[in-house]
Parts: C-alpha cells; structure tokens; sequence
C-alpha cells in the first residue's frame, strides 16, 4: 500500500509538472503573438484559487494536480467583440498560429534539456560494464567471447554504465544485427563484433535487453547474512537479529541469498522451519512470511530483512559531473539521442517491428516515476527528462487533437492558400480522438499484463 501511494505521488508530480510545462509553452508564446490569454490553468477540476491580472488572465490553481490548460479567445467558440477580433487565436496569421501550437512540444523538449543539465551538474555515480560471463545458448554465447570484458560500445553509441548499454540496446530492438565494442581481458585493445539478432525475442516485463542478450553484469557477492530488519516485519516478529546466517529452511541447506528468496516468495502467510547460525550456535526459528501483490498480482511471502552486500571494487565505480558550460552541451546531446531512439521506437511500433506488446501506459509510468524518486533528486530529474521526451514527440505526431494534428492543418492550409474546412476538422478529430483511446486502451492493459 506504501509503494501504491508513492508512485501515485511521484507520477502526480511528473505529470502534473510535465503538463503545465507544455501548457505554458503554449500560453508565453501567445501572449507574444497578441493573442488574448483567457486562462491559464494548473490542474483540472474545481478551482482551490484563481487571481485575476489587469490584462483579464485568469491564473487557476485547479483541485486534480494532473496537468493544466490555457484557454485562448477564439471566435469560432464563442461571441467576440469587434475590437477583439484582432485577439483572438483563429484570426491570427498560419505562422502565428503555428508558432503557438509547436510551443507546447518545444517546451517539453527544452524541460528535458533543463533537466540533463542538472543531471550532469549534480553528478552520478554509476557502474562500468562488465561481463565476468555470458549466459548459455543466447546470443552473445555464439560468439564465444574469452570473459571477463568492458563494454565500451553499441553501435555507435558510447556505453560508460550499465544504464547507456540498456538504453543503446533498446534502439536495435527489432533488428537484424548490432555492433558490440569491447575491451577483452588480455589487453587493453578494442575489438568488435557482429551479433546477430535475428533470433532475439523475449518479454521487457520480465527480463531486459542486457540480461536477454545473454550479458551477465558483474554483481557483488550476496551473502546469507541479515544486515537489516524492517520494524514490526516478519523477521522482526520471528526474532531474527541483525548478523544472523541462514543455512537451513524447511530442512533443506541454502546455497545463496537468491535460493532463500525464492523460498520466502513461495510461502506467503505459511509457516518456515529455518535454521541460523548466531554466535557460532544454530537455532531453529519459525517464520511466516507476510503476504504482499507482485506485478502481476500474485501473492508473494515477504519478510523484511535485508542481506550483507560486498561492495564493487573501486576500480568499477565511475562518477560523472561536470561544469555549468559542458552539463548544457550534455543535456542537449542526451535530449537528442533520446528523441532519436523514441522516434526510431515510435517507427517500429507502427511498421510492426516492435510489438505493440511493448507499449506502456499510466500505471508503468507511475512505477518508473516512483521508482526513480526513491533513488533520489538526479534519477527522478532523468525519470523527467524521459518522459518529457516521450510527450513532446507524441504531440508532434500528425494526428488530429494532438498539436501535430493542428501542425498538419495549417501546413495544409500555407500550401493551399486556405484553412481546412471545418467539417473535414471535426472528422478527423474524432477519427484521432478514437486512436489515441484505443492506444490507451492496449497500453492499459498491458500494464496489467492482460495482452
């Protein structure tokens, strides 16, 4: 129930945030083409406060914190006055009103950009990528790579940690064959190799595009050994204390810290017989673990301790920060890349490369958002910076009610010479009113893994 009500409280904050974002985009750039602002709205719903400004605005903070809207003069809704007429949103020049409506996805664009930029001002610490081994009979093991080795790239995309591996991985989804540069153990030469990908199907809700390729990313070792306990949890209420070892449950020997895990998952609610060492004496204990909901909804025993971690060596730790000048240059480069790969994704989901299995919707995104807020202030901004990529572009697309749709009218309209007739605009905003439900629809419900 905790991790429901902060991922509904970190997606609420990047949603909301994101939105009014686009919204402003929108609402700065008409005030400067002249056009009269109504309203600009944070958030939807009953107003909690609403300040007039001398021009007639009315700035609304609204009671659903989901987004925002800017409510322009436009005579085609509404009566206007006469000596208002020059005011209004739809007798404005194709270019005035072109400018306004790309506004919103410059916006996100550069909200992204704000964001990378105090990334790589704060800094990261992150992880080099190593592979000690590869997995048997996936794609990397035909290659027969002598391990361990350092990915130092994919494709043409430099991989310093484990986090760009994944998102470079994630642009070949769909093709036939990438790249891989890399760093063997017997020198410091970089060697590359073709890996085919003809074969490389698997299921992103279950495994990622690293471990699926068969990479097996260096971990520090995990041992039987309770170096926390979660007050009033299961473990607490067995009377487990912190150093205790595991060796046995239910009279079988534990090998590792996974084994122990997928026991406790197995027995939710049920009783476990468990032997630990402590001070050099094994004691049998009884544990139930507690019931808890995994992604799928199934039930899953947990019982609130945490295992003994070695820590990586030095040598694979790498943190990156950088001035105020080259963090900009940073966040512009990441910004783009990320457009190019969810352009390049965006292609492939509507050629059938990629299926629409792939697609996610508001209940993902609301797990990413959590997820990234408890790892603190600079993956949470990354988190932000993602999505706000993803929104801008899809705003662009060429579908009525979208601001791409708006984009494609009057690109129409400068090569004709006139508007597109109202009836043909109505038309196509249902047609794509209808589209984007049922895309919502399929990412929907493959949130709740029903595809």
């Amino acid at each position: 129930m905790g991790d429901f009500f902060w991922n509904t409280a970190a997606f609420i904050v990047a949603l909301g945030t994101l939105v009014t974002i686009h919204e402003f985009g929108h609402f700065w750039v008409a005030r400067r083409c002249g056009v009269k602002v109504q309203r600009f709205s944070v958030g939807f719903g009953p107003s909690l406060y609403t300040r007039t400004a001398k021009d007639g605005t009315e700035y609304t903070l609204a009671a659903i914190p989901l987004g925002g809207y800017v409510k322009m003069l436009d005579s085609r809704l509404e009566k206007v006055q006469e000596q208002d007429l020059h005011l209004a949103f739809n007798n404005q020049t194709v270019w005035k009103r072109i400018a306004i409506v790309a506004a919103g996805p410059i916006a996100n664009f550069i909200l992204a950009i704000i964001a990378f930029w105090l990334v790589f001002m704060l800094g990261t610490t992150s992880v080099k990528p190593m592979v000690p081994d590869v997995a048997a009979n996936s794609p990397l093991a035909a290659l027969s790579l002598e391990t361990p080795f350092e990915v130092i790239a994919i494709g043409d995309s430099q991989t310093p940690d484990w986090q760009e591996v994944n998102m470079a991985l994630a642009g070949y989804i769909g093709d036939d064959e990438l790249t891989l540069s890399y760093i063997g153990p017997a020198s410091n030469q970089v060697k590359q190799v073709v890996i085919n990908l003809s074969q490389w199907q698997f299921d992103p809700k279950k495994i990622s595009p690293i471990e699926s390729l068969g990479f097996k990313p260096y971990r520090p070792q995990v041992h039987l050994e309770v170096a926390a306990i979660t007050p009033l949890s299961a473990a607490e209420q067995a009377g487990l204390k912190v150093g205790d070892q595991f060796v046995a449950a239910n009279g079988e020997t534990l090998r590792d810290w996974q084994q122990w895990v997928d026991v406790i998952r197995a027995h939710p609610g049920q009783q476990i017989a468990i032997d630990v060492l402590r001070d050099d004496k094994v004691l049998a204990l009884n544990i139930t673990p507690q019931i808890r909901k995994d992604a799928s909804d199934n039930e899953i025993g947990h019982i609130g301790v945490s295992p003994l971690v070695d820590t990586y060596p030095s040598e694979y730790i790498i943190t990156t920060q950088y001035g105020p000048v080259d963090s900009l240059v940073k966040g512009v480069e990441k910004t783009w890349s990320l457009t190019a790969l969810t352009f390049d994704t965006l292609g492939k989901l509507i050629t059938g490369t990629i299926s629409i299995n792939n697609l996610s919707g508001p209940v993902s995104i609301a797990k990413g958002a959590g997820a990234s807020a408890s790892y603190g202030l600079v993956y949470f901004l990354g988190f932000v910076a993602l999505i706000s990529v993803n929104l801008g572009l899809i705003n662009l697309f060429p579908l009525p009610v979208l601001d791409g749709g708006h984009l494609l009218y009057y690109c129409i309209e400068l090569i004709s010479g006139k508007p597109v007739p109202e009836r043909i605009q109505e038309i196509g905003f249902r047609i794509g009113g209808a589209f984007i439900v049922l895309l919502m629809s399929v990412a929907l419900l493959n949130d709740f893994n029903l595809l």
